[in-house]
């Protein structure tokens, strides 16, 4: 039987969101979903995995044959947990003697310590049992439910353990569980047995290691190491030193940022072949690899905390940017990739996984990010080592891209395998005409020629910068003659909003979506439709009240509870609300991002990837999308972003300048934001009741005014 695509989208997806909660800790490309007794069980989503691949699908505990139940979790940062639970009452009795912690870290495999503590009054023996199976499923079988046993699982047992190995297509997986304290293996159970006497305790420390073809992973926790020192430790410690300091009076805001800072740590992968790189994996549990699109677009809303973040991400996707073409990976040369994915990797290396291409949108995003980072960080050796990717992406846009010559960049999947709809709405029935049918392709999006329009326009200004004139202004011909064509070609005249996208037979897909949102923060939009762009974002039809929809209510595809077609993403309304500041439009995007804020509260300030287009008040709190990724990158990134929107700032670094305007809404009266990285500067911005301080700008010159709605190409000079 042919096995369904993992990029296709048709697919069922399984829940995780499990009546006992879901527990997810995250660290590079290893992560662990379990319930919060911190049991893995296998027909559930849960599982440790390495690498793309779930390397123990159980790994339950009972105490005297009896599942434990769970009572906390505490979760002190992204790759550590400790769940405390009990054993079961005694007959007749309500309270329960035995009390167990597992105290767990992830990383390229994972340790876990389990002590059981007798708070009774008489002695107690206690049999300890760990069920542990390993069936080292691919990460999509499992997000799809379609497990089913593959290849040959062979168990070894050892001194301090037992060894599970699996052969399957020429490969030999194996994973390790070794004890500080001997055990039994019976039946997949490791076993013990003790007698604890009142008070007393008895704990063992386990390791599980991972191991492909022969070569083994190197795990970052071991028993009786010191845990201080580790690479994740360090990292993590990094990070979070080097973060800005946000602090103000709104409590909601400041725990939606504080919850960033750890996820987006939590987030980043790096590769042993370019560790002073760290990238962004687009999130848990699905998707903790690189991902074109989620990794440019998160890298540009985290610049107010960390542009070496962006530096990362441009600099390896320029190393996997396409060089031929290849229909079956949708590979196109100067195109950036969508994806890349491990399955039979031998190591964490990316240049040991599989690149897919089929993203429309990564490729001048690349280019836009490039200039963005240019405006926080002036560095002329980045800008020369990747103007040439930067130019090649140009290309791509222009023939690949373009390829009818109609001067839109349209997607049409050239793969069977691969993604049908190919923007960041890539879900297979994303782009839907007014009526609710499906459009056909090629499609050009209208979020994507924004792309396109900013592309132009950054590389019109790397060209000023670098001196070249003619290279400027032909650049910003492109962009004018884009931006042009796109507001005659996708302007709906009698809804008063954009076209999402055109058609195979460039008919205006007339749907009312969040899309054109992406177009106000692109500067595409021409200044007299703005209004009314804004005007429907926050209107009823768009707005439910905890944020912007990807579908108007009031179209017939749609659907709360879909993907994207009537769902929120907090990402999604991060940009729109970029966009509407951008415009001037600042009630409006305070509105959008108090809402979010509001919805972030609710999730105890992580926000999920996605969450239900409900109108607010019914349900009274925003529904969970069931197969929502938690933390995600981009999800978590939003709250910077807010945090820049409100105080609308843009450095202009090369030019000695920071433009910035804050704007406070009436919920929040203080806003401070210290160590800001601008040209190695760390500034600090404080608002109060409508005073504006700015301290540590060195030599920068503070400009106490919005970016115009449309980019200024030089100081002073007539907008674009």
């Amino acid at each position: 039987m042919t096995e369904p695509s993992p990029y296709a989208g048709t697919s069922a997806v399984t829940s995780l969101g499990q009546r006992e909660g879901l527990v997810t800790l995250v660290e590079g490309q290893t992560f662990c979903l379990s319930g919060r007794t911190g049991d893995l069980r296998d027909d559930l989503p849960h599982g440790l995995f390495v690498l793309d691949t779930r390397v123990l699908s159980a790994w339950e505990l009972s105490l005297n044959g009896h599942p434990v139940e769970p009572l906390t979790v505490d979760t002190p940062d992204p790759f550590t947990a400790c769940f405390v639970s009990r054993g079961r009452p005694a007959p007749g009795h309500a309270d329960a003697d035995l009390v167990a912690f597992r105290r767990r870290r992830v990383g390229t495999g994972m340790r876990e310590e389990i002590e059981v503590v007798n708070h009774g009054l008489t002695p107690l023996t206690v049999a300890i049992e760990l069920t542990c199976r390993a069936d080292f499923a691919d990460l999509f079988a499992v997000k799809e439910s379609r497990v089913v046993p593959r290849g040959e699982v062979e168990t070894r047992t050892i001194d301090a353990g037992v060894e599970l190995l699996h052969r399957h297509g020429g490969h030999v997986r194996s994973v390790t569980v070794s004890a500080d304290r001997p055990a039994e293996w019976d039946d997949g159970r490791l076993r013990w047995r003790t007698t604890l006497a009142p008070k007393a305790s008895w704990a063992v420390c386990l390791e599980v290691d991972v191991a492909v073809d022969g070569t083994g992973l190197a795990a970052r926790f071991r028993c009786g190491g010191h845990d201080d020192d580790t690479l994740p430790e360090r990292r993590l410690a990094q990070w979070r030193a080097h973060l800005p300091v946000v602090r103000t009076d709104h409590h909601g805001l400041a725990m939606a940022v504080d919850r960033a800072g750890d996820d987006l740590g939590a987030l980043r992968i790096f590769d042993p072949d370019h560790p002073e790189l760290p990238i962004l994996a687009a999130g848990a549990p699905w998707f903790m690899t690189v991902f074109g699109r989620d990794s440019l677009l998160t890298a540009w809303m985290t610049l107010m905390a960390d542009p070496t973040l962006a530096r990362g991400v441009l600099e390896t996707l320029a190393r996997f940017q396409g060089r031929d073409v290849v229909a079956e990976t949708e590979e196109e040369p100067g195109k950036i990739l969508h994806e890349i994915r491990f399955g039979g990797a031998t190591g964490l290396s990316l240049r040991g996984g599989h690149a897919y291409y089929g993203s429309v949108d990564a490729t001048p995003l690349f280019v836009m990010v490039l200039a963005e980072l240019r405006r926080w960080d002036p560095d002329d050796a980045l800008v020369d080592r990747l103007l040439p990717a930067a130019d090649a992406a140009l290309e791509w846009v222009e023939h690949f891209g373009d390829a009818d010559g109609d001067g839109f960049v349209e997607y049409e999947r050239r793969s069977a395998h691969g993604l049908v709809n190919q923007g960041w709405k890539d879900s297979w029935d994303a782009v839907r005409h007014l009526d609710g049918t499906l459009a056909r392709a090629p499609i050009a999006l209208c979020e994507v020629q924004g792309y396109v329009y900013a592309a132009y326009v950054a590389r019109g200004y790397l060209a000023l910068e670098a001196g070249d004139t003619r290279g400027f202004q032909r650049f910003r011909a492109k962009a004018l003659a884009l931006r042009e064509r796109f507001n005659e070609a996708f302007w709906l005249e009698e809804h008063g909003w954009f076209a999402m996208a055109l058609d195979a037979d460039k008919r205006p897909v007339g749907g009312l979506a969040s899309n054109m949102g992406h177009c106000l923060w692109t500067g595409i939009v021409d200044p007299e439709r703005a209004a009314q762009v804004a005007a429907h974002l926050v209107g009823d039809d768009l707005f439910s009240g905890w944020g912007i929809r990807t579908l108007a209510a009031s179209m017939p595809a749609y659907n709360p509870v879909s993907y994207h077609n009537g769902s929120v993403w907090p990402h999604d309304n991060a940009l729109c609300a970029a966009g509407l500041a951008r415009y001037g439009f600042v009630d409006e995007a305070h509105r959008v991002i108090k809402a979010q804020v509001d919805a972030a509260a609710a999730h105890q300030g992580r926000l999920p990837e996605l969450f239900a287009g409900f109108e607010r008040g019914r349900p009274a709190s925003p529904a969970a999308y069931p197969t929502s990724c938690s933390p995600q990158a981009w999800a978590a990134a939003s709250p910077l972003l807010w945090i820049r929107t409100l105080l609308r700032f843009d450095p202009w670094a090369p030019h000695g300048q920071v433009w910035l305007h804050p704007r406070l809404p009436e919920w929040i009266h203080h806003l401070e934001v210290d160590g800001i990285a601008v040209a190695g500067n760390r500034l600090r911005v404080a608002v109060h009741d409508g005073a504006v301080e700015v301290t540590g700008a060195g030599a920068l010159q503070v400009v106490q005014a919005p970016r115009p709605p449309l980019t200024s190409w030089t100081p002073g000079s007539a907008e674009l």
